[in-house]
């Protein structure tokens, strides 16, 4: 189908696959062309389709596995041949020797010491359990594997001696290398377990801003320590870290765990010492367990950074309204807050077909327009690579506007490629108080009502 001069236009590439990633990027830079109203490059899953609609566009025929390339714009030609030059560079190899393997059963045959998982959810399964097979540790980053898929996932690696992270494994550091969201760490003594993938950057950023770096973080999907699953990749992650000679100290980061499974991992006998953050009532959160681990290390536990906003918006404060990026986080300030509407758009109802709102802020935005007056939003702000490279260029805006008063947890590290304190002034000149701690901006915005 050809494109016509201008106007609206929505092509079908039928059967072409592109991660959604990389189509927010291409859509974000067809969006800042000049003449382009509206544009949005996504495969035509149910809930794109309703977006695209929602846009005010006729959308052809289409099935889950073709693309979609919207436009409205001045020049419609021009900006479809952008999409396309841009398409094809993301797909195309430099040479032949650059053709990457085609089925993770071909990739597990080259040398390589860990697989990284990322398709749609239903498909994950197979690739997983394809790189078990093979014998290689895996990361699964895909949401949407169900719970007994997991368990058989788990059980299988025990039988070959091979961990799992994940599903659902958003964050991991492996001998200094950052895979899926990860901040830009220093190596240190601290070994991190994490079923949550935010809660182990919150610990590890607060740990780099008292000068201890880490050594691992071994993410086990935010399902591991259910009854379900049994806790299998937290026990083989932690006698990981035991036997690792760099490991001086291992933090535990869940969210509630099943009380069986609880006991079952208090119970393993470790030479390393253990600091367990495990967000419960009466437990520490996640800021506690970092100084308790600093304590243990015979190390000083600072002052965390915070920027206090320049203009107040608290005269009338009545509630508190979350809306976050990270789960962990946003259970995490609920529980602090004691009282409010959270909402963590990071879950797996709000990422299905489009990306996670650390890389589009869209969702956020929207709910940020919805605030009123009387409400104080608690919002997280996560930085590193993997994230949006510039979120205040999106959400300051956004914070300028509301009525509402805004306090922003933002985690990240100095060596972050945001420049966490541009961001930091961005969010604070919008009227925003700004905290390097969730758990101190969670007490803060209760402060206010």
């Amino acid at each position: 189908m050809s494109a016509p001069d201008d106007g609206d236009v929505v092509l079908v590439r039928r059967g072409t696959y592109h991660d959604s990633v990389t189509l927010m990027r291409i859509s974000r830079a067809l969006t800042e062309m000049s003449g382009v109203e509206a544009a949005m490059v996504a495969m035509a899953t149910d809930l794109n389709l309703a977006v695209i609609r929602d846009l005010g566009f006729i959308v052809p025929e289409a099935a889950p596995g073709d693309l979609l390339i919207a436009l409205r714009a001045d020049d419609v030609k021009t900006a479809v041949e952008e999409a396309d030059r841009q398409l094809t560079a993301y797909q195309q190899p430099e040479s032949p020797a650059d053709q990457p393997p085609l089925t993770t059963y071909s990739a597990a045959r080259t040398p390589a010491d860990l697989v990284l998982v990322s398709v749609p959810g239903e498909y994950a399964f197979c690739e997983a359990h394809d790189a078990i097979q093979a014998g290689l540790p895996v990361m699964i980053f895909s949401d949407g594997v169900t719970v007994a898929q997991e368990r058989r996932l788990k059980e299988l690696a025990e039988t070959k001696d091979v961990l799992v992270m994940g599903p659902d494994c958003g964050t991991a550091v492996i001998g200094g290398v950052g895979l899926g969201f990860a901040n830009v760490l220093s190596p240190g003594p601290v070994g991190v377990v994490a079923a949550s993938g935010t809660g182990a950057q919150q610990v590890t950023c607060l740990l780099d801003w008292a000068g201890t770096g880490v050594s691992h973080v071994l993410g086990v999907g935010g399902r591991d320590l259910s009854a379900e699953v049994g806790g299998l990749s937290t026990l083989r992650a932690l006698r990981m870290l035991d036997e690792d000679p760099a490991t001086e100290l291992i933090v535990l980061i869940s969210k509630p765990p099943s009380p069986e499974v609880a006991r079952a991992v208090q119970e393993v006998r470790l030479r390393t010492p253990v600091v367990r953050a495990l967000l419960q009532e009466g437990a520490p959160d996640l800021t506690e367990a970092t100084e308790q681990a600093l304590r243990a290390l015979g190390r000083p536990v600072p002052e965390w950074p915070s920027w206090p906003a320049w203009s107040g918006k608290r005269a009338r404060n009545k509630t508190i309204k979350g809306i976050y990026s990270g789960g962990t986080l946003n259970s995490e300030a609920a529980m602090i807050a004691g009282q409010g509407d959270f909402v963590d758009y990071g879950d797996d109802a709000y990422t299905r077909g489009r990306a996670h709102p650390m890389i589009d802020p869209t969702l956020r935005v929207e709910a940020l327009s919805r605030a009123e007056e009387t409400d104080v939003v608690l919002m997280d702000v996560v930085l590193g690579h993997g994230a949006d490279p510039d979120p205040a260029a999106s959400l300051a805006h956004a914070v300028a506007r509301t009525p509402a008063t805004v306090v922003i947890a933002l985690v990240g590290t100095e060596g972050d490629p945001q420049d966490l304190h541009r961001q930091a002034a961005a969010f604070r000149e919008a009227g925003a108080a700004v905290f390097t701690s969730n758990a101190q901006a969670a007490r803060h915005a209760r402060s206010l009502l």
